[in-house]
């Protein structure tokens, strides 16, 4: 019957509880005392707990993440503007509950690549959806989804994602496709989920690089109004 109960169990996909089942199995002592409905509450936290690490394994995978970075390696010690009391405030992720928008920036190898992976890891875990991308590869991406005909696809799965992070923004001035391109993007996404922009330019330079002052004030109008700010300095933490 428990072997019945257990296939039974794997075939309808509830291999947390097989596994939980399993365990009482084997450690008859550890569950005897336990009343019936005792034991089913067990069973039904480890299908729980079994599936919630799925989700959040699965999410990580769909990130892409350049580092794998984690929230607890951050480093507060050095001198470069962090404030661990607002990193503490965004790793709750209220602010991609409420649709808002994060402005990293810093001069080369502040840390800015590990703090946006750091905050998007924590999203995953939260269980929302994230995307990472260099700047540079999505405009590649969304160029060759107009040649297989693509285009439109990717832009919904772009806009579905809760975060979308885009990292070394600025590098280089937007082409005219590129800057159509980011306001559909910002478009779709403004007031339904959240964006993370991370630049060594300081924003005052963001009109410049976008290239197109009426498409630079729709972009970044979407965009900043309510984003979080984190402005690092200092010198190269790979030289320390």
């Amino acid at each position: 019957m428990i072997e019945s109960l257990l296939n039974q169990l794997r075939q309808l996909k509830l291999s947390g509880m097989a596994a939980a089942l399993q365990s009482q199995r084997e450690q008859p002592g550890t569950y005897e005392g336990l009343a019936f409905t005792e034991r089913l509450q067990l069973l039904v936290d480890h299908e729980d707990q079994e599936r919630q690490q799925r989700k959040q394994d699965r999410l990580m995978r769909l990130a892409q993440f350049k580092l794998n970075a984690y929230p607890k390696d951050i480093d507060y010690q050095q001198s470069r503007g962090l404030k661990q009391t607002q990193m503490a405030s965004l790793l709750q992720c209220d602010w991609i509950n409420k649709a808002q928008n994060v402005l990293l920036t810093g001069p080369c190898g502040s840390g800015k690549t590990y703090i946006a992976c750091a905050l998007g890891h924590q999203a995953c875990l939260k269980g929302y959806s994230t995307k990472y991308y260099r700047v540079s590869r999505l405009t590649l991406a969304l160029t060759q989804a107009k040649a297989d005909g693509s285009y439109l696809k990717l832009l919904k799965s772009i806009a579905g994602f809760d975060l979308l992070i885009l990292d070394d923004w600025g590098l280089e001035p937007l082409s005219a496709a590129a800057r159509h391109d980011l306001m559909e993007m910002m478009d779709d996404r403004y007031s339904h989920s959240s964006t993370l922009m991370v630049s060594q330019l300081p924003t005052d330079q963001w009109y410049q690089s976008i290239g197109d002052n009426t498409l630079a004030d729709a972009i970044l109008d979407r965009f900043m109004h309510n984003a979080h700010r984190i402005n690092l300095k200092g010198e190269s933490m790979r030289k320390k």
